[in-house]
């Protein structure tokens, strides 16, 4: 299946699409690029301190809204759970974790200030996950310029996986994040791929690389 596995295309409640008829138009790009089912994950963060009950009544008026659109594809709900003390500890309280295909949950770092983690410590809640018998997906590495290779590979060997985005090989974010993002994939290191879908900036870009005849991963 064709799996976009990460996105921002739920209206008005992160960074991602503004509005119902932005959600629209985004959702309608993704689907002519071919993609099948887009996960719907957006922040749980400082920013953006959604609850499960908010995402769910955007995604089902986004839902309505695609079938009176004619736009099919299939939808899924989840959350990008930032590791941040302001909302990670009030998830893990509440079980508001939301698994994608029921075993995977997209845990994101701060993307360039690692000390917004305060004492949170990314291995730690890892493997606190894995205890739970959920699979940590994290997304987008090569942004977090940051981050060494040592740190990544410890995360990997304790069972956590990589979710590379389609925009940073397609130079959204810059040469240095495309860099990594393509070594990244050389050295067999991404199991999930996503859009990470945010606005029309993000469709004109990854539209392009498509374009150019790079193909949506498989799942």
């Amino acid at each position: 299946m064709k799996l976009d596995f990460h996105s921002h295309i739920l209206p008005g409640i992160d960074d991602g699409a503004t509005d119902l008829a932005n959600a629209v138009e985004l959702t309608r790009a993704m689907a002519g690029w071919g993609f099948e089912r887009i996960t719907c994950t957006p922040h749980i963060n400082a920013a953006h301190s959604n609850t499960p009950d908010d995402i769910r009544q955007t995604f089902d008026n986004l839902q309505d809204k695609l079938y009176v659109e004619g736009i099919d594809i299939e939808l899924r709900m989840s959350a990008e759970y930032r590791l941040v003390p302001e909302t990670w500890p009030e998830v893990l309280q509440k079980n508001w974790i939301m698994p994608i295909e029921d075993k995977y949950i997209l845990t994101e770092l701060p993307i360039s200030k690692p000390e917004e983690m305060g004492d949170i410590k990314p291995l730690e809640e890892f493997k606190r996950l894995l205890s739970m018998g959920l699979t940590p997906v994290l997304p987008h590495p090569e942004r977090y310029f940051y981050m060494s290779d040592e740190d990544l590979h410890r995360f990997i060997d304790a069972g956590v996986l990589i979710q590379c985005n389609y925009g940073s090989l397609a130079g959204l974010y810059g040469k240095k994040a495309q860099n990594k993002a393509e070594k990244l994939v050389r050295e067999g290191l991404v199991t999930f791929y996503g859009t990470d879908m945010h606005n029309l900036h993000y469709v004109k870009v990854i539209g392009d690389w498509f374009a150019q005849g790079h193909p949506i991963a498989e799942f």
